[in-house]
């Protein structure tokens, strides 16, 4: 079987990309969590501001416990963004070779980023989930990957698993907006091509950074209020929250979820965080894709010096 060297190449910059978003954002994204978790009337809430969990963190000398969950994060990031970026890469070269078609339209790239987005979260669900736990526990109280997920059932280490397969449309807007953008940036570039075999264009890192901000932006806005219920999903459990057994098993559904926040908060609540999560996810997005652009060459230089050794040693590798 032939691999399939664009599409290894795409996934591999895109993981690496995306473990050094995770790991430059951790802070804030624990931050941004912390306060998206919890749930209560204006006057009863521990956190007013995002900026009360830092200080929180400051205060009690936990300053490294921005860091909780740091480890199963980038674990996660890496194995979802590889599988997430070959599926996609090799979905729509499919596509583009069956229909043949010399580009993608809007509707067809949200079907194959969505397709790629599903088979991503079923794969790394449990990952998400522990991550999450983690990073809502407190400050000095977390537990390690594998003691957060024995602790329930593997039922539970899928907690979130619809919303998060609902939430796939918000990679699929962005990437689906970042590439038609891209492409009609590098369209003049594209057809002075010629028909030698080449590393694939590459945008600059400033307007790579752009793109990937707003084509982020607008996704985040259109699928916040999921994105809030599925961080209540899997939230560790508070000692402050005085809900009932009952009321915590409710909040682990969607319909729960979203009962609690319209109970407790009233309509702003499906937004609150939104700020944080705009600047978080937008930062997080555009330094990906950015680091994403400036190695793909780098990365496309190399799946094919593998390539080469692969079908040049391919006869000696069967002998053996």
């Amino acid at each position: 079987m032939q691999l399939d060297l664009e599409s290894l190449s795409e996934a591999t910059s895109g993981a690496i990309g995306s473990l050094v978003s995770t790991t430059v954002l951790y802070p804030l994204d624990t931050c941004k969590t912390k306060y998206q978790a919890e749930v209560q009337a204006q006057h009863q809430r521990k956190y007013k501001r995002i900026s009360d969990v830092l200080w929180e963190a400051i205060a009690t000398r936990q300053v490294l416990s921005l860091y909780q969950g740091l480890g199963t994060k980038n674990v996660q990031s890496f194995i979802s963004s590889f599988i997430y970026f070959y599926g996609y890469s090799y979905f729509r070269k499919l596509y583009l070779k069956r229909s043949g078609n010399r580009s993608i339209g809007t509707a067809a790239n949200l079907v194959v980023a969505t397709a790629a987005g599903v088979f991503t979260i079923v794969i790394t669900q449990p990952l998400d989930t522990a991550s999450s736990r983690m990073q809502t526990s407190e400050f000095g109280k977390s537990k390690g990957f594998w003691k957060t997920l024995s602790e329930g059932t593997w039922s539970e280490a899928y907690d979130g698993l619809a919303i998060s397969i609902l939430l796939t449309t918000n990679p699929s807007i962005q990437y689906t907006a970042y590439d038609q953008l891209k492409e009609r940036i590098l369209k003049s570039k594209i057809s002075n091509r010629t028909g030698t075999k080449s590393s694939p264009e590459a945008l600059s890192a400033f307007s790579a950074f752009m793109l990937g901000a707003v084509s982020k932006c607008a996704a985040t806005c259109l699928t916040y209020p999921a994105i809030r219920c599925k961080v209540m999903i899997q939230a560790a459990e508070s000692d402050d929250d005085k809900s009932t057994e009952a009321e915590r098993k409710a909040q682990r559904t969607i319909s729960g979820a979203l009962y609690t926040i319209w109970k407790r908060e009233g309509v702003l609540g499906f937004f609150k965080g939104l700020q944080a999560q705009i600047l978080k996810t937008v930062l997080s997005s555009a330094l990906l894709l950015m680091v994403k652009e400036k190695i793909a060459k780098s990365t496309w230089i190399l799946m094919l010096m593998i390539g080469r050794y692969l079908s040049v040693n391919s006869p000696k590798l069967k002998a053996i």
